[in-house]
């Protein structure tokens, strides 16, 4: 059987998935700020490293907002283009192996999509991402780079940054414990160090995504909200969304290769009525 190559194209990197036998296969991500010469690229490295041949695959399907500089066929091999939404939905569920579903996708910003077996659209998003954290980081930090603040924030103690139901009450506020944010960076301590700040800005980000994710699962009535993106391989984010399910009772999943979902759902979609052949 000849496989499908599925590949998502944003402002600065590239992933592509390979999708054979019902299985996804050697997810890879390039970085570069040209999109077609970051597809050309992951796609000429993902062929050498799993020693493909072109005439091994059967059709290309791209996504993201990259995609949109490509105008033909890649390597003359059948190419497709599929809404990007479509694609965050299919890849979200598959990779979480739920049949219904939230999806959030976050990048530089972050997208919600209500996702239910071959189905998929969008119901809003957040300009609250990836970007913000690096923004806010190097803006008060005079730090760039992503594995820096994350680094850095994993001595902070945000005690001594965010105020806390406990910093205003003596008890617990309605479902809300002590130990729950009051207010993202409402105490400031003037003895917060770096590391605090660096720890009080990825929260910010989280909390911020999490909360507009348990609205919108309730909205839509779905208990399941599949977290994918860069932003997946934070590791404060599993305890932030702990405490979010622990307060809320909505389930947020991480799937493995979170980071690849909307190439595996672009890999995963079949040409129709969301696609377009190039």
């Amino acid at each position: 059987m000849s496989k499908i190559i599925g590949i998502d194209v944003g402002g600065s990197t590239t992933k592509i998935i390979g999708y054979d036998q019902k299985k996804l296969f050697s997810p890879l991500l390039v970085k570069a700020n040209d999109p077609v010469a970051s597809i050309y690229g992951a796609f000429g490295r993902f062929l050498n490293e799993n020693k493909l041949q072109l005439s091994e695959i059967d059709r290309i399907m791209v996504t993201g907002v990259g995609s949109t500089f490509i105008d033909e066929k890649i390597f003359g091999i059948p190419t497709h283009k599929i809404d990007e939404f479509m694609a965050i939905g299919l890849g979200g569920l598959f990779l979480s192996k739920l049949d219904k579903a939230i999806i959030v996708s976050m990048g530089t910003g972050t997208a919600y999509v209500m996702a239910e077996k071959d189905k998929a659209y969008h119901i809003g998003g957040t300009g609250v991402g990836g970007g913000t954290l690096l923004g806010l980081s190097n803006r008060m930090l005079n730090v760039r780079n992503f594995s820096d603040i994350v680094d850095m924030a994993k001595d902070g103690d945000l005690r001594n940054i965010d105020l806390s139901i406990a910093d205003i009450s003596h008890v617990d506020v309605g479902s809300l414990t002590r130990e729950t944010t009051a207010s993202n960076f409402g105490k400031n301590v003037d003895l917060a160090t770096k590391a605090d700040v660096a720890l009080g800005i990825i929260n910010l980000v989280f909390q911020t995504i999490g909360m507009m994710a348990v609205f919108a699962s309730r909205n839509e009535k779905v208990n399941d909200v599949v977290l994918t993106g860069n932003l997946t391989n934070v590791p404060q984010a599993k305890k932030i969304f702990d405490e979010l399910t622990a307060l809320f009772g909505i389930v947020f999943h991480m799937p493995a290769h979170a980071e690849f979902a909307t190439a595996a759902g672009a890999a995963l979609a079949v040409p129709g009525s969301r696609t377009k052949e190039i």
